[in-house]
């Protein structure tokens, strides 16, 4: 005892005298402090120099001490806090303890009364013993008195019996030990029971916490309270399932009571016959006379034997029973394991139904995204194409009014100046629309600026600064409305001039005003396209806002773990505002510092008057466990503590406040004087501070960005993996983008070099599609003989379109990417503009104080004249002598030269401060004006790059504009050309002729023009191709840059945080600027420099940052890699789906909605069993609450704090099983619409499908249409043959009239120059050459075309006109004959009228071919959709099926769970165990029963033999006998007493097996119901099994259905075809027929020229005369037909060849259109991704909300177990009274008094008090009242056995009382000597828990290391005193309450006491009452 006080006195004495030694340290540093302060000054020195080193050397000198006053305070805040954690750990452990000894003592009391009741029964037992005794007695009258007598002996001996050595109960009976035992099985099977229930309830934590992965936390006050109620209501039910099982007990006891009287009567009728025996032989004895009947005695011996067999049957029949019970009871644990096994499976098969939920719910949503997506996208698609139609369509009705007008304007030779006006109107008008455009724009771009300026402006209302920018602005805005003016009033002019114009021309102004109207609609049309293109980017930047916000929020997050920097920086700011108030905080600090001294001295007086109060405590807590009166004393004591706690506590936080103001003035003083030691110094140590805080940050931050890294490391590796795949695919689509070019230029040069480079492409496509190609291949094969040029030519066309349309997407996402720039910079010049409004502010700020400080410097200023007025003044007195004065004058001259010093001193530190701001704000102005170009020059590269992109995109749709608008006019200009010259060729047969050469040669022009217009289409979209190239990188460049400004947003954090900092000092410099104004110049070149300097770090800042937008393009790179994966997998995924949609459609509406029933039915069928399946959970959890709360209710002792935890964890289990409950159910309706909306595609689908049949019969109706067009077409051809053969009869007659004319023509030769005619025909045939010639020129360049066609004009009629001239003269002759000649000609035009009108309905023909082709092209786009929905249904299978693997996992999870009821049933084996020895200890009763039985018929044969002897008359031996039966007696009286001792063994296993019955009758109870889960879930799985087995027989009668339909709709589908193909051959019949009629209508004409020949050489034979002219008109004859041939020939060909041609292009459409819709679907799938990423990020903000839940949670707990144990601080700890009381006896005579001032100091009692106390025990021995307890008692070892006492008494004594009396038995050492226990805690056997349940008492602050180094009065830390109990001999058997407490208590070396022992009860008793 000494010895652990001495340890703890030292521990304490040194703790306090470090305490003290710190004071001592910390007052004389304060002291010294205060010297030099007050004596600071006193120096005198005359140099500045020297007093700055004064200075210098005294603030280092107090930097110094303060620096050791800081640490000494820190050093006793450490000391200070270790203390209080010691406390509570102590306070914590004994209230802990005290709490687990309460609850040991209520079960104590509980077995007394127990114990109670079992003494009166067997008091109620004996007394009727007795009298049963009493009334058989008939032998003399002194044995029933002897047996009384010996038997209340013996009772009271049986009830009193106390071993001398050993302590087993309160009264030493032997039946106390048996209760042990029993009460310790109790306890470590209720023990086993809660590590089972909590094992189980850390299983359903995992559980829950598993399936509950993202559901919201509610820590709203609704919540709690729903907890509170959700509480109140399970208490009640634990109150009424304890008075169940109250009441179930109290059942059992009746049953065991009842049992008990059955066995006493069966027991008592034995004895009764045993003792009527007795009495029989007795009487025989007594009639000695008569003699002895052998056959009485083999009859009585007979009965014996009889009795004994009885008896052995009963024995034999329990031990049957017995082995029934096992029996069973393997049989319930075999079923428990098959039980657990099943459970098991249940659970697996659970599990694989909830993954296949989870799937089911994944993919439905997915497919609802992506139909939503396709409907928008496919809204948007028609929308623009209706748009894009409407503006073709305008354009094209107002390129053919101005084409009317110029033609107008052409046919009018004297509106040649109009035409120019009109030209010029046109250009006018496309200027006015760029001008309108580019005014638009910059309308746009002011509105924007307008709305920035307006939110300035709202901003900087109150501040005056900002009114000349704003000035600014609105000069500006003033400047851009007068240029609007001019360029309205501009237009407006312009507009007048037009009017002028129309009025000139009227016909050409109208059709100007409908070409306007229709431009302004289209205008109109634009505008509101833009509005709705303005619309969806608003919408986008609020998602993009939204998006940016929760970055923000995740960066916000990140920046927590920088809040360093933020701190730094805050502080720099407080450190330059603080430069303001330097002057007064010095003043005040020495002020404070005064008072502070104050303080520390009043603090250590109060530190260690509380340290000595504490030590008192102490002491007092150890003296209190000596006195009775526990719980008022401790009471006291914790409040004394606490109320001293919470002073210690407030007073610290007032030293912690005035010692952080101390240490806010020392560090400013400090700061100071550093800054006027080394600015450069300081300032490098500022850098370096913030460098290692910028690493520490950017460490933090790397912690958090490891992850994300982690991430995109895991991506790279994907992206390794899948690029080479890229690649390979990228090799691949080069190949064969170089077969599409090579099989583009063989197309134009052969058709058969198509079909073989095309198969191999489509070869390689079967390759990639195996299943679906063998297929389609098996359809291809017949029909590659007549289609497979028309596919392939289609596949290249839809290639091309679809990569147009890919780059037209992508130039419209950089559109978005450049508008998004444009808004980031908007962004970024609102938030510079906020910044520099702070900093105006901030400057303003620094300019009033800097007034301030001027202000002070004047007052300086001033104080120093005066005082050197003083000095003047003084000097003067000084020089005169007086002698009285000097002292005093002395005194003023020193503190005026003080003051002077300081003055100077801190002159010289605002001059340095001032310095020192200046270059800051140089400096910082520098880096702003940096920084702005730097956004300025981004701001204008991104501008740049728009109005780049911009102008590129006008500019190409201008060329193309440009180009169709040049093809039109050159086509109308040759078609005008064309019908002039048909007009002007009316009068002439010649003239005839010639048109018609001409007309062939526009013809011949026409095809070549557009043949070459083909060519330079091809050629321009190769340029656009190229130029899109090149616009998709620069857009990469730009996406590169926005990463780059999405990576580097922490750098501009980082910066702007610089900036600010550089703004402060900036407004600061502008003030001081402003107010100096002296040093401009100089200013100027210092910031030039560092702006230079600045451009120096700027060009590094824009390197490191070109080096992240690589990174971030190397990022974006792998991205779209992964998008192009991700866009294989979908388009594999699509297939799929157009494989369900074509099995759907093939399916029947009725078996689909039969399949749809079926579904419905088994997903109603499962949400059932979830149900079910959720009821059987909840039941479970609320039984495990019950369990649980009953065992904690039991199991106090062994788990204080824990079952509070346990409740609040169940609570917490319920609430996940209700959430998942919820979501169970959502999901049941989700299924529900899910399957509503089903059913809805499936009548939708079912209707597309009927559109579909109707659309191939009316292509049918449209191919039977096109056959009789084609019939008509032949008729048409067969007249046009017939007019031809009229045509030859009118050559005929036209070749009479040439003979007639050449007759004419003889006459009139005589009379004209045989010379005039003969030059004039030989320059019309070299004109007719010329022109032949000129087709070919006009076909190399457009431009130089319309010139030569009007040379070739102005020749053609200078020719005519010459031949009129001839005609006229021809015609004097011969006036009749051109009469003829006009009806001719007039039948000819008619002619070529019929031809044209043939040839145009020939065009029409093949426009219905063509839109009947792209008819056929929608139609197999539509088939192939459905397929896409048949693969979407067959991902729902397979969805299905995954549902059904997560059933199976859940069938298994409940087979795991089967295998925990198993464990359980293994402990119930254990249990079982126990019985068996229960029954083991029963069948040593019944040996013991039959050892009675063998000593009575050992009696009955002594009573024979008496009566032998008797017979023989031996009189002598009676005495004898008498003698002997006096010995038998008492042996009887043992036998009773052992019979009495085994009836009482008999009742305790009696009432151990009814407890074994009740908890076999619970085990069946719970093998009744695990059966009826087993027999139900038997059941459910096997409607589960029924279920699937009929699903699986569904699918398969639906999968033979669907092959069968599939083989249909494959019939059908060749009949088609075959239809088709029959239908191709006709046409091509019918083309080769046409081919063949045309051939033999030029057969026909060939004759016909033949004749024609034919007849002119008769002409010749008729007409010699005539022969010059002849030869030139057969000349020109022959040359026309040639060409009409060739013509003819060229048309055929051209002919076909654009048929081909739109075969291909119509091809090469469809492939293009299947590209765009693979780009659409890649695009998808990256928005897909782009959601699901966001989805991961929301769940992941949710998770972290539920963590911080949690975490609330967890910390209210916290508080409710700090409240409960402050709450129950007060109350008085039984074990530390016990442990003093027992220290004391323990403890020897000398160091007693020591032991008893401790309980003195515990209990609150003054030492003077005690001190005399001990006084008066020493002067009257041990007659105190200390002696009082000691009695009269002497050193004797043996306890004193105490009467016993009457029942009366026994009953009526209180649990207290006993108490007493069991402490006054247990005070007396039973040997000499013993040691004190293995201490140990009540809850020691599982150490872990013990220890676990100690660190959480202590709430963390505590380390433990061990078990062993507890100590229930000082902390754990404290591990300079080794405490460990050493095992006494009597640990085993001794009483619970004195079993082991605690490891850490001492070992005390008990004394016999000798002293008088009488008056301990009395005291006790006085301190109960008390």
């Amino acid at each position: 005892m000494s010895s652990w006080l001495g340890g703890l006195g030292s521990g304490l004495g040194q703790s306090l005298g470090q305490v003290g030694g710190s004071l001592s340290n910390f007052t004389g540093q304060i002291s010294n402090f205060t010297k030099d302060m007050l004596l600071e000054g006193v120096e005198e020195v005359g140099d500045a120099a020297t007093e700055l080193q004064v200075s210098n050397s005294r603030l280092a000198e107090v930097e110094g001490a303060f620096a050791t006053q800081k640490s000494e305070y820190e050093r006793l805040k450490r000391l200070h806090a270790e203390l209080e954690e010691k406390l509570e750990a102590a306070e914590i452990q004994i209230k802990s303890q005290s709490a687990e000894y309460r609850m040991h003592l209520q079960q104590k009391d509980v077995e007394i009364n127990h114990l109670k009741a079992r003494q009166s029964g067997l008091q109620e037992e004996v007394q009727k013993l007795q009298h049963s005794a009493q009334s058989s007695s008939l032998g003399p009258a002194v044995l029933p008195v002897t047996t009384a007598s010996s038997t209340t002996t013996s009772t009271s001996a049986s009830f009193m019996h106390r071993p001398s050595a050993t302590h087993h109960g309160f009264h030493g009976d032997d039946l106390d030990l048996s209760d042990v035992l029993w009460s310790q099985q109790e306890i470590n099977r209720l023990s086993a029971e809660v590590m089972r229930l909590e094992g189980e309830v850390s299983h359903w934590r995992r559980m829950a916490q598993s399936s509950s992965a993202a559901g919201p936390g509610n820590g709203d006050q609704t919540e709690i309270h729903r907890l509170q109620r959700t509480i109140k209501e399970l208490r009640e039910e634990m109150s009424r399932e304890v008075d169940e099982h109250q009441h179930e007990l109290a059942a059992l006891q009746d049953a065991q009571r009842q049992k008990l009287s059955d066995i006493t009567r069966r027991h008592r009728d034995e004895l009764a016959e045993y003792e009527e025996r007795i009495e029989e032989l007795e009487e025989q004895i007594h009639n000695a006379g008569g003699p002895s009947s052998p056959s009485a005695d083999s009859s009585k011996l007979l009965d014996l034997q009889k009795t004994i067999t009885s008896l052995q049957d009963t024995s034999a029949q329990r031990e049957l029973e017995v082995s029934e019970l096992r029996a069973s009871l393997e049989e319930a644990q075999k079923n428990q394991t098959t039980l657990q096994t099943e459970r098991k499976e249940l659970q697996e098969e659970n599990t694989g139904l909830l993954q296949n939920y989870t799937r089911l719910q994944a993919s439905v949503s997915e497919l609802q995204t992506r139909v939503q997506e396709q409907e928008g996208r496919s809204l948007q698609k028609a929308q623009l194409e209706q748009e894009i139609q409407g503006l073709r369509k305008n354009l094209a009705d107002a390129e053919a009014e101005i084409e009317r007008l110029k033609e107008t304007a052409e046919e009018r030779p004297a509106e040649e100046v109009e035409h120019a006006d009109i030209l010029e109107l046109n250009t006018i008008i496309g200027s006015l629309r760029q001008e309108k455009e580019l005014l638009e724009q910059e309308k746009l771009e002011l509105q924007d600026r307008l709305r920035e300026a307006e939110a300035s402006v709202s901003e900087t209302r109150a501040e005056p600064c900002d009114s000349e920018e704003l000035e600014d602005l609105r000069r500006a805005l003033q400047q851009r409305d007068e240029a609007l003016k001019t360029n309205e009033e501009e237009r407006d002019s312009l507009m007048s001039e037009l009017e002028e114009l129309d009025r000139q021309n009227q016909e050409a102004t109208q059709h100007m005003i409908s070409v306007k109207e229709q431009l302004s609609a289209q205008l109109k049309e634009a505008e509101a396209q833009l509005s709705k293109l303005t619309a969806e980017l608003n919408t986008t930047k609020e998602q993009k806002q939204t998006l940016e916000q929760e970055l923000d929020s995740q960066k916000d997050k990140i920046s927590q773990s920088a809040f360093t920097l933020n701190d730094l920086h805050m502080g720099k700011q407080q450190l330059e505002q603080t430069v303001k108030e330097l002057k007064e905080k010095l003043t005040r600090s020495q002020e404070q510092s005064k008072e502070v001294k104050k303080e520390l001295v009043e603090l250590k007086k109060s530190l260690r008057e509380k340290e000595e109060e504490l030590s008192i405590a102490i002491a007092q807590l150890y003296e209190a466990s000596n006195t009775g009166d526990k719980d008022q004393m401790t009471k006291e004591v914790i409040s004394m503590k606490d109320n001293e706690i919470a002073d210690l506590r407030s007073q610290l936080e007032v030293v912690k406040s005035t010692q952080e103001k101390v240490l806010a003035e020392n560090y400013e003083l400090k700061i100071q004087n550093r800054r006027t030691k080394e600015d450069c110094d300081d300032k490098t140590a500022k850098i370096d501070e913030l460098n290692k805080q910028m690493v520490e940050s950017q460490n933090s931050l790397s912690r958090t960005i490891r992850e994300k890294e982690t991430r995109i490391e895991a991506l790279k590796l994907e992206k390794g993996q899948l690029e080479s795949e890229l690649q390979q695919v990228e090799k691949t689509l080069a190949e064969q983008a170089k077969q599409y070019q090579q099989t583009l230029d063989e197309l134009t040069r052969a058709r058969s070099m198509d079909a073989t480079a095309l198969q191999t492409e489509h070869e390689k496509a079967i390759k990639l599609n195996q299943e679906k190609e063998m297929e389609i291949g098996q359809l291809k094969r017949d029909m590659e003989q007549l289609a497979s040029d028309h596919r392939d030519t289609n596949e290249m066309l839809s290639m091309t379109v679809a990569g147009q349309k890919q780059l037209t997407d992508l130039l419209q996402e950089k559109d978005v990417f450049v508008d998004t720039l444009k808004q980031n910079a908007a962004e970024l010049q609102k938030e510079l503009e906020c910044k520099i409004l702070d900093i105006t502010k901030e400057t303003e700020n620094l300019k009033q104080a800097l007034e301030e400080k001027d202000r002070q410097l004047g007052g300086m200023k001033e104080e120093n004249s005066h005082l050197k007025e003083e000095i003047d003044r003084l000097r003067d007195q000084q020089s005169r002598p007086q002698t009285q004065a000097e002292p005093r004058t002395l005194d003023i001259i020193t503190e005026l030269e003080t003051e002077i010093t300081q003055l100077k001193s801190s002159r010289n530190v605002v001059e340095e401060e001032v310095n020192t701001l200046r270059k800051t704000l140089e400096e910082q102005q520098a880096s702003l004006l940096l920084s702005q170009k730097s956004i300025q020059t981004q701001q204008s590269e991104l501008e740049q790059a728009h109005a780049r992109l911009q102008q590129s995109t006008l500019n190409y749709d201008r060329l193309i504009q440009a180009k169709d608008e040049e093809i039109l006019r050159l086509k109308e200009s040759i078609e005008r050309l064309g019908e002039r010259v048909v007009s002007i060729s009316g009068e002439m047969i010649l003239q005839e002729d010639k048109t018609q050469t001409l007309n062939q040669e526009n013809g011949n022009e026409k095809h070549d023009l557009s043949k070459v217009e083909i060519d330079k289409l091809v050629k321009g979209i190769k340029e656009k191709e190229t130029e899109i190239s090149q616009l998709n990188e620069k857009n990469m460049s730009l996406t590169k840059q926005l990463d780059q400004l999405v990576v580097s947003r922490d750098e501009v954090g980082k910066l702007s945080q610089m900036i600010l900092q550089k703004d402060l000092e900036i407004q600061a410099l502008h003030a001081r600027v402003s107010m100096g104004g002296g040093g401009h110049n100089q200013d100027i070149l210092y910031l030039q420099q560092q702006i230079q300097a600045y451009a120096v770090e700027r060009e590094q800042v824009l390197a490191v940052l070109n080096e992240k937008t690589r990174e971030n393009s190397q990022l974006r790179s792998e991205y779209h890699c992964l998008m192009d994966i991700m866009a294989g997998k979908e388009a594999a995924l699509v297939k799929l789906q157009q494989e369900n949609v074509r099995l759907s459609n093939m399916s029947d509406p009725t078996g689909s909605q039969e399949m749809f029933k079926e579904t419905i039915q088994n997903l109603s069928r499962i949400i059932r069993e979830k149900d079910i399946e959720i009821d059987a959970l909840t039941q479970k959890c609320q039984t495990l609450v019950t369990v649980l709360q009953t065992s904690g209710g039991e199991a106090v002792g062994g788990s204080g704090g824990v079952s509070s935890n346990q409740f609040e964890e169940l609570l917490q289990e319920r609430d996940t099983l209700k959430q998942q409950v919820k979501k169970m159910e959502e999901w049941k309706m989700q299924v529900i619409t899910t399957v509503k909306n089903m059913q809805h595609e499936s009548a939708q689908l079912q209707e597309e499908l009927l559109k579909l049949q109707n659309q191939i019969s009316a292509d049918s109706d449209c191919s039977s249409k096109l056959s009789v067009d084609y019939a008509r077409l032949i008729q048409n051809y067969e007249q046009k043959e017939r007019r031809l053969g009229s045509l030859s009869q009118e050559l005929a007659q036209v070749q009479q009239t040439i003979t007639q004319l050449s007759s004419t023509k003889d006459v009139l030769l005589g009379k004209l120059d045989s010379v005039a005619p003969s030059a004039e025909l030989s320059q019309a045939s070299a004109q007719v050459e010329t022109k032949i010639q000129q087709p070919s020129s006009i076909v190399k360049d457009e431009t130089q075309e319309v010139a030569l066609l009007r040379s070739q004009l102005a020749e053609k009629d200078n020719i005519i006109r010459t031949l009129q001239e001839n005609n006229h003269r021809l015609a004097n002759s011969a006036s009749a004959s051109e009469s003829e000649q006009r009806s001719h000609v007039e039948e000819v035009r008619q002619v070529k009228d019929r031809l044209d009108a043939l040839q145009r309905t020939v065009r029409e023909k093949d426009l219905l071919i063509k839109t009947k082709g792209d008819q056929l092209s929608n139609v197999s786009e539509a088939l192939r959709n459905r397929e896409n929905d048949n693969e979407v249904l067959k991902q729902a299978v397979t969805n299905l099926k995954e549902r059904a693997l997560i059933l199976e996992m859940d069938v298994k999870k409940l087979k795991e769970e089967n295998e925990a009821v198993a464990t359980k049933s293994r402990e119930k084996e254990s249990e079982f165990r126990a019985l068996q020895e229960t029954n083991m200890q029963v069948s040593l009763l019944l040996r013991e029963k039959e050892f009675e039985l063998s000593a009575m018929s050992e009696k009955s044969a002594t009573v024979e033999r008496m009566l032998k002897d008797k017979e023989q008359g031996k009189s002598g031996e009676l005495n004898q006998l008498l003698n002997e039966l006096k010995s038998m007696q008492d042996k009887a009286v043992a036998f009773q007493h052992e019979r009495d001792q085994v009836m009482m063994a008999l009742k305790q296993k009696q009432m151990e097996t009814t407890a074994v019955q009740t908890e076999l009758q619970h085990v069946r109870d719970k093998e009744q119901r695990l059966n009826l889960e087993l027999e139900r879930l038997r059941n459910h799985l096997l409607e589960i099994e029924d279920s699937y087995t009929r699903e699986a027989l569904a699918a398969e009668d639906r999968e033979t259905e669907l092959r069968r339909r599939v083989v249909l709709l494959e019939e059908r589908l060749a009949t088609s075809s075959s239809a088709v193909e029959n239908a191709s051959q006709q046409a091509s019949m019918q083309v080769e027929s046409l081919q063949e009629q045309l051939s033999g209508v030029v057969k026909q004409r060939d004759e016909a020229y033949a004749q024609l020949r034919t007849s002119q050489d008769q002409v010749q034979q008729y007409a010699v005369s005539l022969s010059n002219l002849q030869m030139v008109l057969e000349q020109f004859q022959q040359e026309e037909k040639a060409m009409y041939s060739a013509e003819l020939e060229k048309h055929k060909r051209e002919k076909e060849d654009w048929r081909k041609k739109a075969e291909r292009l119509e091809e090469q459409a469809s492939a293009l259109q299947l590209n765009l819709d693979e780009a659409n679907a890649a695009l998808e799938s990256a928005s897909r991704l782009t959601d699901q990423l966001d989805l991961k990020e929301e769940q992941l903000e949710e998770m972290k909300k539920q963590v911080d839940i949690r975490q609330e949670m967890l910390e209210e707990a916290q508080r409710k177990l700090m409240n409960l144990l402050n709450s129950t601080e007060g109350k008085i700890d039984k074990v530390l009274m016990r442990n003093l009381f027992m220290g004391y006896f323990h403890t020897p005579k000398s160091k007693r008094a020591d032991v008893l001032r401790l309980m003195g100091s515990v209990l609150g009692l003054n030492r003077e008090d005690v001190d005399k106390m001990l006084e008066e025990d020493a002067r009257h021995g041990v007659t105190g009242w200390v002696s009082s307890w000691l009695g009269g008692r002497g050193a004797q070892s043996v306890p004193n056995t105490p009467q016993r006492p009457t029942s009366g008494q026994s009953l009526n004594s209180s649990f207290s009382e006993m108490f007493v009396k069991f402490l006054e038995m247990e005070s007396t050492p039973s040997l000499p000597a013993p040691k004190l226990l293995d201490i140990k805690p009540l809850n020691a056997p599982p150490q872990r828990k013990g220890s676990g349940a100690i660190t959480s008492s202590t709430t963390g602050a505590v380390p433990v290391k061990r078990p062993g180094e507890l100590n229930p009065f000082l902390a754990p830390r404290s591990t300079a005193v080794p405490l460990l109990g050493a095992p006494g001999p009597s640990s085993s058997t001794g009483h619970l309450l004195m079993k082991p407490i605690s490891d850490a208590l001492p070992t005390f070396t008990p004394v016999p006491v000798s002293g008088e022992a009488s008056g301990g009860a009395a005291v006790l008793k006085d301190l109960l009452k008390q």
